[in-house]
C-alpha cells in the first residue's frame, strides 16, 4: 500500500469553469518598471473580489528574463468577459495595446465545457500554444476571446479596445477584446 494520500475534486458544481494562464514578461529595460507596477495593481483588483472569480494565485515562469503571472479560475466565461471589459482592466488593456512598457503579455484560457483560447501581444520569445501551434494574427474574429473561443452569441459591455483603434490602417471585419 502507498504513502502517498492521493485526492481529487468533485467540480461538479462548476460546470462553466475557465482557468485562465496570463503572464507578462520583460522584453527591455523599461518593462521591468511596467512589470512591478502591475502587482499592487492587480492585488487591489482582486481584493476588491469580482464578482465569478473563484481564486487568484500569483506565478513566477522565470528570474531572467522576468516574467510573472497567474493562475485565475472564474465562475464562468460570462463573469470574466464581464470584468475584462470594465475596470480596471479596461483600462489597463487600453495602455498596453497603445504601449507595452517594454513587456510582452499573453494569456490562455480553457474551458470546462470544451475549448482553449491564447493571445500573444509583444511576446518576443514563444510560450505556451505558440511554441508548436501555427500563429494567427488577432484580427477579426480572432480578435476577442469570444471569438478565439467560439463562445456564442455577443457581449452586452463594449469592448475596452475595438479592433479599428488597434488595426487604423488595415481593413478589419470587426471584433472585440
Amino acid at each position: 500500500m502507498s504513502g502517498v494520500d492521493r485526492r481529487t475534486v468533485d467540480l461538479s458544481a462548476y460546470p462553466d469553469l475557465v482557468v485562465i494562464y496570463l503572464g507578462m514578461r520583460v522584453n527591455t529595460l523599461t518593462g521591468l518598471k511596467t512589470l512591478l507596477g502591475f502587482g499592487p495593481q492587480i492585488a487591489r483588483s482582486v481584493e476588491a473580489k469580482p464578482d465569478g472569480l473563484l481564486l487568484h494565485e500569483n506565478l513566477m515562469f522565470s528570474l531572467l528574463p522576468p516574467h510573472a503571472g497567474m493562475r485565475q479560475y472564474w465562475r464562468d466565461f460570462d463573469a470574466l468577459e464581464r470584468w475584462a471589459r470594465s475596470t480596471p482592466h479596461q483600462a489597463w488593456w487600453r495602455q498596453f495595446l497603445r504601449d507595452s512598457g517594454g513587456t510582452g503579455f499573453w494569456h490562455e484560457a480553457y474551458f470546462m465545457r470544451g475549448g482553449m483560447e491564447a493571445v500573444y501581444d509583444d511576446m518576443v520569445k514563444a510560450t505556451g500554444f505558440l511554441m508548436f501551434a501555427p500563429a494567427r494574427p488577432a484580427r477579426g474574429t480572432m480578435f476577442s476571446a469570444r471569438g478565439r473561443a467560439l463562445r456564442p452569441g455577443s457581449s452586452t459591455i463594449p469592448a475596452p479596445v475595438d479592433e479599428q483603434d488597434v488595426y487604423p490602417t488595415h481593413e478589419t471585419r470587426g471584433g472585440a477584446v
